[in-house]
């Protein structure tokens, strides 16, 4: 759009101090972002007690376990959902405006949440079926907040500070993967005192006492309380005044609405919207291939590639423990302690590795750049999963696995301080504000799809070479060890990729997109 780069209402956001109601903007979006860290990966905590409960064979030496196609059902159904609102709220939000679709995926998250823990029946296929279809719709929501969130949190922000402002609300999904399994540690730990139960084996029926199958409903239910906590903050905030002047055209209610955020007399000039005689291109025109064709193309295949990594180290990384001892074999322990003991190593990993990650970018991602950071990260990522692929036999060692768990979580770190979050921060400031988040929608999508190759693939990879030592009802894989070499050249890839991204640091959206030519 012509001029559209000097209307003082856009010039008065990108120069805003930091203020009180950027930090509210933070949290609102933020608890959407803990909401779905939580529904996400909470499912991870409780899949080995969903096998027991509802999968025991009697007289098996094994506890019961999720059959190879429930399990990558329960496992990425939340993950089709997801890629699916992405797409869908992403177009929805440049079609109707940021703020009309927010409120809806946050009431979708908080029904789904709550309807996960419930069931249509006792038998383990009307179970699982419910909790899919459920997981789906939840899905759904979660993928809707993944474009909402960032664009409406880019058009909020200052220039100087923008990509740490996004990257915060990003950031928010450490605390979410901690609260899962913090929140796992204490419902196990108080169920597993009041219903004290035997190894399974010892007794293989005692050790899965009934009050067990309220734990993962209990779970899976707490996650509807921090969405429901913003739900009225949502519906109360303005329409970011970029749509409003860019998209809806109205530059006297976007001047009205910020002058209102900012404290500030700001003039409408709504002349030069009228003014302006630009046609507009759309997503599938020549203009917007040669202007962001390489961009868009750059930040779907390292979110892609990136989340094949990540959401195979996250959703397995159970298994990977196990594989090393550091979770005692299944049949050691009833299925209440299996819950205890899984949550705590994913939450040591979240506090000592995700959460910091995160929260270094938050703080380094306007000094150094979103290209520097995802660059490094990438790197490091492929590092770190090379150092522990190639001598895997010596990490496996008993004396080594503290060491080996260490180096695991260095991947975690430098994958959030790193693409997990640059390939979030970036896509909602280099595209124009009439398709900024439906190319965000598009880029978390492919993202997603990287994550469902990550997640079902990694399932099956991850097994045995020996078919006499796979999980039950899985063909033989390749093993820990070459899955780890598959997932560094994966990074590898990505790190390739990143150079198709151009930065954004210090730069107005309108001048990365180009409206105010």
């Amino acid at each position: 759009m012509a001029s559209s780069g000097n209307l003082k209402v856009l010039n008065a956001l990108d120069g805003a101090k930091t203020q009180w109601y950027h930090f509210t903007a933070i949290v609102i979006a933020g608890m959407g972002f803990f909401t779905d860290a939580y529904d996400l990966f909470c499912i991870s905590l409780v899949t080995k007690m969903l096998g027991r409960i509802y999968y025991t064979n009697p007289g098996s030496p094994k506890p019961g376990s999720l059959p190879p196609n429930v399990s990558a059902m329960v496992n990425g159904v939340a993950l089709v959902g997801t890629l699916a609102g992405q797409l869908f709220f992403g177009w929805l939000g440049d079609k109707l405006g940021r703020k009309k679709v927010y409120g809806i995926t946050l009431m979708l998250m908080c029904l789904c949440s709550i309807a996960s823990g419930l069931s249509f029946g006792s038998s383990p296929k009307t179970v699982m079926t419910t909790l899919c279809f459920f997981r789906f719709w939840l899905g759904f929501g979660i993928g809707g907040d993944y474009p909402l969130s960032a664009t409406i949190m880019s058009e909020y922000s200052n220039k100087k500070t923008r990509g740490g402002f996004i990257a915060a609300v990003f950031a928010m999904q450490g605390f979410g993967i901690l609260a899962g399994g913090v929140f796992a540690i204490i419902m196990s730990s108080v169920f597993n005192s009041r219903f004290a139960a035997p190894p399974y084996e010892v007794d293989p029926v005692k050790s899965t006492v009934p009050e067990a199958d309220y734990v993962w409903r209990i779970i899976l239910m707490v996650g509807a309380l921090p969405a429901l906590m913003t739900f009225y903050s949502r519906s109360k905030m303005p329409e970011t005044a970029r749509y409003t002047a860019l998209v809806a055209k109205d530059a006297t209610k976007a001047a009205s609405d910020m002058s209102k955020v900012l404290n500030v007399d700001i003039e409408s000039e709504q002349q030069k919207i009228d003014m302006n005689s630009e046609k507009s291109y759309g997503l599938f025109s020549k203009e917007f291939l040669k202007r962001h064709g390489l961009h868009l193309l750059g930040t779907t295949t390292t979110w892609f590639l990136l989340d094949i990594a990540f959401y195979s180290q996250n959703l397995f990384q159970k298994d990977i423990f196990s594989a090393i001892g550091w979770i005692p074999p299944a049949k050691t322990m009833n299925a209440i302690e299996e819950v205890y003991r899984i949550a705590r190593a994913q939450t040591l990993i979240a506090l000592c590795s995700t959460v910091p990650g995160y929260w270094f970018t938050v703080f380094l991602i306007d000094r150094i750049g979103r290209f520097t950071i995802q660059l490094i990260g990438f790197s490091m990522m492929t590092i770190f999963m090379f150092a522990l692929a190639f001598p895997y036999n010596h990490w496996t060692r008993p004396e080594n696995n503290i060491k080996f768990v260490v180096m695991y979580s260095f991947t975690f770190f430098f994958a959030n301080f790193g693409p997990n979050t640059t390939t979030f921060v970036v896509p909602a400031e280099i595209f124009p504000a009439r398709v900024r988040s439906t190319c965000h929608g598009i880029s978390a999508a492919s993202g997603k799809l990287g994550a469902m190759v990550g997640a079902f693939g990694f399932l099956y990879l991850a097994q045995n070479q020996d078919p006499a030592k796979t999980d039950a009802g899985y063909p033989a894989g390749i093993g820990v060890k070459n899955s780890l070499i598959v997932l560094g050249v994966i990074n590898f890839l990505g790190t390739l990729c990143t150079f198709l991204v151009p930065e954004s640091k210090g730069k107005s959206l309108e001048e990365m997109t180009g409206e105010n030519e």
